[in-house]
């Protein structure tokens, strides 16, 4: 261990354990305070260099984010929101990405394939940031059930679409012969690693009534069934969601120990809190560290403009779909959707996985920087006043045509 310091990852809880105290107590998003706190970090001196990798975040932070975020779901409100959440992650992330494509290509100059890879990292919004913000801003149940799910699947949906670009730009057919398995294979291996592994792990869990034991193989079903599925190339995302949906909801009542219930959610709440933590942090310090004025304002704000036109254009026409249905969307939700459409660490960690053989790599990795840093900062602080402003709240009633009230 010769070599190793700690002391900055002690300083960065410290940090974090302080601005959680501070933006409870002001009443400002948690997440927005560590990216300031992040940014302010990098102009002291002897600050710290931790660079934020794809791996990093791949390795580390999504497995128990993505995993606890599903851990909370309630399956039957989930399944009830899923014809409308698969419209907006499938076809919303298309249209987005799209919109975000054509504009950076015929707009700003850049390739086709640099301009799409672009486009599908910062399409889908991020459950990291989604869940953080909404779960402290204590919305109305459907708001958070229909944000929380519609970010995790369109999360896939994805990083699914950007393996497939990332494969084309190696070299690869872009055919449709070779494109469609593709994309099967990362989405349909994803969903039954997620499964296989958190099954097994339940069989293992009914066995023992030690929370200690339950807690531990729990975090082997998150972070096993992500990266099993991310080295087979399948969607580690939509194993780990699999996978907490299946625990959350089926292995309290059939497999963990009626003593170990409380404490394995309090177990993840706490992991959740330190991924949160530093991810945040990690992206205030090096979105300071990024050459921004290599990219120009304008480039800057033409990929903020079409990001928000391309959600704007994934919520608003696929919610009138479904104006004459049960999954109707009053108009206060969909501009919740819209400017709640968050974007954070998936997005970053793909554009630090764009192929060398991509000549805007570079461009890609500020500009993602630029978008995140407007999305967390300007969308994320004027969230809780949009809430208040639409009386979104927890404490009001729902709309009537929300969800069944649900077990688990």
């Amino acid at each position: 261990m010769d070599g190793i310091s700690l002391a900055p990852i002690g300083v960065l809880l410290l940090v974090a354990c302080l601005i959680a105290m501070l933006s409870r107590r002001l009443g400002l998003p948690y997440i927005v305070g560590l990216v300031v706190a992040g940014f302010l970090i990098t102009l002291m001196p002897n600050a710290p260099a931790l660079p934020l990798s794809r791996g990093l975040i791949f390795n580390i932070f999504l497995p128990p984010l993505v995993f606890e975020a599903a851990l909370q779901l309630s399956w039957p409100r989930f399944r009830h929101e899923l014809p409308l959440t698969f419209a907006l992650a499938f076809i919303g992330v298309g249209i987005a990405t799209a919109i975000v494509a054509a504009g950076m290509h015929y707009i700003v100059g850049w390739s086709w394939i640099g301009a799409a890879l672009f486009g599908v990292l910062i399409a889908a919004t991020d459950p990291v940031s989604v869940i953080a913000a909404f779960r402290e801003m204590r919305c109305q149940p459907r708001v958070s059930m229909v944000v929380e799910s519609e970010s995790l699947l369109n999360d896939g949906v994805a990083a699914v679409g950007f393996a497939v670009l990332s494969a084309i730009a190696a070299g690869a057919s872009p055919g449709v012969a070779s494109v469609v398995p593709a994309f099967l294979w990362t989405l349909g291996a994803g969903l039954i690693i997620g499964l296989a592994v958190s099954t097994a792990i339940l069989i293992l869990v009914g066995r023992t009534k030690d929370p200690l034991v339950e807690i531990t193989l729990t975090t082997i079903a998150a972070y096993g069934s992500f990266l099993i599925a991310e080295d087979v190339h399948a969607s580690g995302i939509i194993a780990a969601l699999a996978a907490g949906l299946l625990v959350g909801n089926f292995g309290w009542e059939s497999a963990i120990s009626v003593e170990g219930r409380e404490r394995v959610r309090y177990a993840w709440e706490y992991f959740a809190f330190l991924a949160n933590s530093f991810v945040f942090i990690l992206i205030g310090m090096n979105a300071a560290s990024q050459p921004l004025a290599q990219l120009g304002s304008v480039a800057a704000g033409v990929a903020i403009l079409l990001v928000l036109a391309g959600r704007a254009l994934s919520i608003y026409p696929i919610a009138t779909l479904f104006s004459r249905s049960r999954w109707r969307l009053p108009a206060t939700y969909q501009h919740t959707l819209f400017w709640g459409g968050l974007r954070g660490a998936l997005a970053l960690a793909l554009a630090l996985a764009v192929p060398p053989s991509v000549p805007e790599r570079d461009a890609i990795i500020v500009t993602a920087f630029v978008v995140v840093a407007f999305s967390i900062l300007v969308q994320g602080l004027t969230m809780p006043w949009l809430i208040r402003r639409f009386d979104l709240s927890h404490q009001h009633a729902e709309e009537p045509v929300a969800a069944p009230a649900a077990s688990g």
